[in-house]
C-alpha cells in the first residue's frame, strides 16, 4: 500500500528543513486525491452507498459524547489527540484513512488485506519530535466539511458556522461517517482533532448536544515563534515539491506554506489586514494580529454561549507541560473517559516544553507581540510576561 501517510512517515526521518523528501507526494496519491477533490459530489454518493452496505455492521453504533479538539495550530492539539486516542474507547481518523476518507468502511477493509504494510515510527514532517506511523491518529475530516461547505477557506467571507446553520445532508453524512469510523476502529467514542473546528463549535453543539470540546491555547510569544518556524519549513518544502501544495489544499490544511490563509472569523477588515501584513513580509505583526483576532473570537463565543462554555475545556500549553499528570487527569474527566490512569502514567513523563527551538525575537518584536495580543491573552490567563 502506497498512500500519502506512508510517504510522509517514511520521508520524515530528517529534521532538516531543506529535506525535500519530507514533502514528497507519490504519483498514486496525487492522482487519487486529485480525483476525490475534483469530484466531491461523486464521493458523497459513494459514501452514502457505503453506509447502506454497512447498515448491518453499524446498526447498533451510536454517536455519544463525541470529542473535538480545536484551536490554532501549534498549540498542543496533536499531543492531546494522541493521548485521547490511546484510550480503548476512542475512535479516530488515522493516516491510513487517506486519500479515500469518505469511505472508511470500504477502504479499511482493503487496507487490512493489502500486503506489505509497514508501521515503523518516524518523525513527522513538522520536525517537532512527534513520531507517526500509518496507524497514528490524524486530522482528515476537513475533507468532508469542504465537500459540503465550499466557502470554508475563502478568506473573502466569514468562515464561521454557528448554531443557526442548518445543512441536513451534511449532518446526516457526518453522523453516518462517524458511526462507520467507530465500527472500523472498534471503539465507542469519536475523537477528532481539527484546528478549523474552532469556528464551528456552536454548529457541532447543535448537532451533538452532548459533545465535549478541548481547546488548547499557548502563550503568544512562544506560539507565534512556533507558527513562524513551521511556515518557513513548509514554504521551503513545498517550493521543491509542487504536489505538496496541492496535497495541503486537498486535505484542507491552510495553516502554513505557500497557500497560507487565515481563518475569517467574520471580520473581513481584520482578515485582509493580516493577509496584507504577511504579503509585505511583516510576519510577526501578521501572526500577532491573527492570534489576537482568533482568540478574541473564541473568548467571546465562550461568554455568549453558556452551553458551549460548559462543554469546553481550555488547556493552556504551559500548564500542560508544567503539570502533565494533573492536566491529563482533568482532560479525561472533562471528556468522560474512564480508567485513564494507565494512559496518564505512560504519557505524562513524555510531555515537556520544546527543546529544539527558542523564540529569537528582538526586544522590540517581543514588545509588539505583547502589545497586539495582550488583551486577548489576558482573557486566557496570560499576564503578558514571557512564559
Amino acid at each position: 500500500m502506497t498512500h500519502f501517510a506512508n510517504n510522509m512517515a517514511n520521508a520524515a526521518s530528517s529534521r532538516t528543513p531543506s529535506n525535500a523528501e519530507a514533502f514528497h507526494v507519490s504519483g498514486w496519491d496525487h492522482w487519487l486525491s486529485g480525483w476525490i477533490a475534483r469530484n466531491p459530489a461523486q464521493w458523497i454518493r459513494l459514501g452514502n452507498f457505503e453506509t447502506r452496505m454497512a447498515a448491518d455492521s453499524i446498526e447498533n453504533v451510536e454517536v455519544e459524547k463525541p470529542i473535538f479538539v480545536a484551536g490554532l495550530a501549534r498549540s498542543g492539539s496533536t499531543i492531546l489527540l494522541e493521548t485521547l486516542a490511546r484510550h480503548e474507547d476512542a475512535a479516530t481518523h488515522r493516516y491510513r484513512d487517506y486519500p479515500p476518507v469518505f469511505t472508511p468502511w470500504f477502504w479499511n477493509r482493503f487496507v487490512d488485506l493489502a500486503p506489505g504494510r509497514q508501521n515503523v515510527a518516524v518523525e513527522r514532517t513538522h520536525a517537532d519530535g512527534i513520531n507517526i506511523t500509518p496507524e497514528s491518529p490524524e486530522a482528515f475530516e476537513e475533507m468532508i466539511w469542504m465537500a459540503f461547505f465550499r466557502h470554508l477557506h475563502d478568506t473573502g467571507e466569514s468562515n464561521v458556522l454557528d448554531g443557526q446553520i442548518s445543512n441536513p445532508a451534511f449532518e446526516k453524512f457526518y453522523r453516518e461517517h462517524i458511526r462507520k469510523l467507530i465500527h472500523v476502529r472498534g471503539g465507542q467514542r469519536y475523537v477528532s482533532k481539527a484546528n478549523y473546528l474552532v469556528t464551528r463549535m456552536e454548529y457541532l453543539l447543535s448537532i451533538f448536544p452532548d459533545a465535549r470540546f478541548v481547546l488548547p491555547v499557548r502563550d503568544p510569544v512562544w506560539h507565534i515563534a512556533s507558527l513562524i518556524k513551521q511556515h518557513a519549513l513548509f514554504c521551503l518544502g513545498e517550493q521543491n515539491n509542487p504536489r505538496a501544495v496541492a496535497h495541503m489544499q486537498r486535505v484542507g490544511h491552510y495553516e502554513f506554506g505557500l497557500d497560507r490563509r487565515p481563518i475569517n472569523t467574520g471580520d473581513l477588515h481584520a482578515t485582509l489586514d493580516i493577509m496584507k501584513l504577511w504579503k509585505n513580509g511583516n510576519e510577526i505583526e501578521g501572526w500577532a494580529r491573527y492570534w489576537s483576532n482568533l482568540h478574541h473570537y473564541i473568548a467571546d463565543r465562550l461568554i455568549v454561549n453558556k452551553a458551549l462554555d460548559k462543554a469546553t475545556l481550555v488547556v493552556r500549553y504551559e500548564d500542560l507541560v508544567a503539570d502533565p499528570a494533573g492536566k491529563l487527569r482533568t482532560l479525561f474527566d472533562h471528556v468522560d473517559l474512564d480508567d485513564a490512569q494507565p494512559i496518564i502514567d505512560r504519557v505524562a513523563p513524555t510531555i515537556h516544553a520544546p527543546d529544539y527551538y527558542q523564540p529569537k525575537f528582538s526586544t522590540e518584536e517581543t514588545a509588539m507581540i505583547h502589545d497586539l495580543t495582550g488583551i486577548a491573552a489576558k482573557r486566557f490567563g496570560y499576564d503578558g510576561k514571557p512564559a
